[in-house]
C-alpha cells in the first residue's frame, strides 16, 4: 500500500459511563464505572486503519486544552500522521457516552474544535489529499467541508467513503460524488425516508436501491450485530451475517469497519472480501471497552478468523 489513507474528520475525548441500563429522559441511574478514551469518528477510523498496518494521515482540529495534547499524543503513538491536524483556541471535541450491560450505547457529542474544520483546511492540504489512495470522512465536522472534500475527490478521481453519522438528510449533489456510503440502520432510515426502526430484512434491498438511485456508487448498510448488506454498482446484492461474539461495548464498531474496509480496498481485495474482513475487525472491537483502544492489529484479526474457521469446522 504505497498510497496513504487520508481521513478528514473529528477528534474527541470520550467520557464513558457504564450503567445497567441507559436512562430515559428525566431518569437518573447509578453508574457502575467511568473511564475516558480517545475517540471521534475521524480519529477512530484513522487509528483503526493504522493499527492494521496502513499509512494514514488525518486532517482535523484540536482545541488548545489538555484534552488536545492528550488526543494528539495518542494519534502519534498509533502511527497516525498528525501534520494536518491543526489547533484552535477553543475546547477539543468531547463525546458523552453511556453504555449498558448489553453493550449498547447512547452518545452526545459536543463538537468543539471539530466545528472549525473548514474547506480552507482542505485547500491547505491539497497535496496530501491528491496523493491519497482513498479518502474517509464523516459528518462530525461542518457539512460544507464534507461537500468540498467530495468536490476534490470527484475532480481528481480519488475514491471517497462517507460514514453519514450523525444521521441527517444529505443533498443529492453530495451523495452522487460518494463511492462508498456506509450508513447504519438509523442513518439509512433518515436518508431514505423510511420510518425509524422499520429497516427489516425484507426492506434492505429497497433501502440500498434508493441510495444507489440517489447517486452513490456503492452502498454498505451496517446492521450492527446482524451483519451488513452490500449493494454495489456492479449489481452485487449480498447480505453478510455478523460474526458471533459477546459484545461489551459497541462504541466505534462502525468506525472499525470503515477503517478496515479501506485497508482491504488498498490491498486490492474484492468488495465482498473487504466487507468480510472489516466485519471481523468490527467484531473484535465490540469485545473490548472504548473506541480507539478497541481496534485490533492485523495479527489479532488473523487469529480471530482462524478461531472462527475452527469453530465452524467442528461437527
Amino acid at each position: 500500500m504505497s498510497e496513504p489513507i487520508v481521513v478528514v474528520g473529528s477528534i474527541n475525548l470520550d467520557l464513558v459511563a457504564a450503567t445497567k441500563c441507559i436512562p430515559i429522559a428525566g431518569e437518573t441511574v447509578t453508574g457502575l464505572s467511568f473511564r475516558t478514551f480517545p475517540g471521534g469518528k475521524g480519529a477512530n477510523q484513522a487509528v483503526a486503519a493504522a493499527r492494521l498496518g496502513a499509512a494514514v494521515s488525518l486532517i482535523g482540529k484540536l482545541g488548545a486544552d489538555a484534552f488536545g495534547i492528550e488526543l494528539r499524543n495518542n494519534l502519534i503513538v498509533a502511527n497516525v500522521d498528525t501534520d494536518a491536524v491543526g489547533s484552535v483556541s477553543t475546547s477539543s471535541g468531547v463525546a458523552l457516552i453511556t453504555t449498558d450491560e448489553d453493550g449498547q450505547n447512547a452518545i452526545t457529542v459536543a463538537a468543539g474544535a471539530n466545528g472549525h474544520v473548514s474547506p480552507g483546511d482542505l485547500d491547505a492540504n491539497l497535496d496530501l489529499i491528491h496523493n491519497a489512495g482513498i479518502l474517509l470522512t464523516q459528518l462530525e465536522i461542518p457539512l460544507e467541508t464534507v461537500e468540498r472534500l467530495t468536490d476534490i475527490a470527484s475532480a481528481h478521481k480519488i475514491p471517497l467513503m462517507l460514514d453519514p453519522a450523525p444521521a441527517r438528510p444529505l443533498p443529492p449533489s453530495l451523495l452522487e460524488r460518494v463511492d462508498w456510503l456506509t450508513p447504519n440502520e438509523t442513518e439509512t432510515c433518515i436518508l431514505t425516508g423510511l420510518p425509524p426502526g422499520e429497516l427489516g430484512e425484507s426492506s434492505l434491498e429497497e433501502a440500498a436501491q434508493k441510495l444507489l438511485v440517489a447517486g452513490c456508487r456503492n452502498v454498505i448498510l451496517k446492521l450492527g450485530g446482524k451483519g451488513c448488506y452490500l449493494a454495489l454498482s456492479d449489481g452485487t446484492r449480498q447480505f453478510l451475517p455478523a460474526y458471533t461474539v459477546k459484545a461489551i461495548d459497541t462504541t466505534a464498531a462502525g468506525d472499525a469497519f470503515n477503517g478496515a474496509f479501506a485497508v482491504a480496498q488498498m490491498r486490492g481485495e474484492e468488495p465482498v472480501e473487504c466487507a468480510l474482513w472489516a466485519s471481523a475487525v468490527a467484531a473484535i472491537s465490540v469485545t473490548r471497552a472504548g473506541a480507539q483502544v478497541s481496534m485490533p492489529t492485523a495479527t489479532e484479526v488473523d487469529r480471530f478468523l482462524e478461531e472462527m474457521r475452527s469453530v465452524n469446522a467442528e461437527p
